[in-house]
């Protein structure tokens, strides 16, 4: 399953979040494959990763959350959104 995460980087944590990004990399732990991660120069960003394991995302995410703010969403691709919505009865 594919997940978009987005968070913003609060003033108060700038620097320990600079910080840790420099040492870690900011890497998900195994059993997480991130497709690719943005950082918007508002100090919000967002990634998309793949995993099967939701304790792996769980994982990844709570390193993080004594600093940023995180929302992870499940999504789908557009092929499978678009499947869901052609099955849905028409209004």
């Amino acid at each position: 399953m594919k997940f978009i995460t987005s968070w913003s980087v609060p003033q108060g944590t700038f620097n320990a979040a600079v910080s840790r990004f420099l040492e870690t990399g900011g890497a998900p732990p195994e059993g997480v494959k991130m497709l690719g991660r943005w950082h918007g120069m508002n100090g919000q960003g967002f990634a998309i990763s793949e995993s099967s394991d939701p304790k792996a995302m769980y994982r990844w995410h709570a390193q993080w959350a004594d600093l940023l703010p995180l929302t992870v969403t499940p999504c789908l691709e557009d092929g499978d959104a678009g499947e869901v919505m052609a099955s849905l009865p028409k209004r």
